[in-house]
């Protein structure tokens, strides 16, 4: 176990240090003039332009009192299905945009809330919380075995259901 830790540790490091060399050589751009952005390790790659929150608790509490759909990503960084998934989500405008009204949590560990995996503990998956919190069983991916997994070649499929997270919102509040 202790040589995993380091391993992460070093992996972490290594990430940071990327990080800073690629700020380093970007140039002063309008983008500094923008509203001050939270340091980038909460979005894990999934958006650094998006708000995300820190742990479930804060993201509940978010969702209630904002009234907003929460979307939650369970997804593991040595994962390549979650890096592919991520890879696109982080790519595509629309969804980036269209994220920009939802309370955004990424977990890279389980919670103990069996809610959130009503059919098993595997990544990538994507689940949508009503204000209510209420966990939306209902919107799901296209994987019978795997009710709330997307591939990348399913990220329309995602957009549409954050659209179906929002609509149901509207009609029942």
């Amino acid at each position: 176990a202790m040589e995993k830790s380091y391993k992460s540790m070093f992996l972490l490091l290594v990430a940071i240090s990327c990080a800073l060399a690629k700020d380093a050589g970007k140039k002063d751009t309008k983008e500094t003039t923008a509203k001050p952005k939270l340091p980038q390790t909460l979005s894990r790659g999934w958006g650094d332009q998006l708000i995300w929150t820190q742990t479930y608790e804060e993201a509940l509490f978010r969702a209630k009192h904002s009234q907003k759909p929460l979307m939650i990503i369970h997804h593991l960084e040595d994962c390549p299905h979650s890096q592919a998934l991520k890879k696109v989500f982080a790519e595509h405008k629309d969804i980036q945009k269209l994220a920009e009204k939802f309370v955004l949590l990424n977990l890279v560990y389980e919670t103990t809330d069996k809610n959130l995996a009503p059919d098993g503990q595997y990544v990538p998956r994507v689940l949508f919380i009503d204000p209510s919190l209420t966990v939306r069983a209902d919107i799901t991916g296209r994987y019978s075995n795997r009710l709330y997994a997307y591939e990348p070649s399913d990220i329309s499929l995602l957009y549409s259901n954050m659209q179906k997270a929002l609509k149901l919102l509207k009609t029942e509040l």
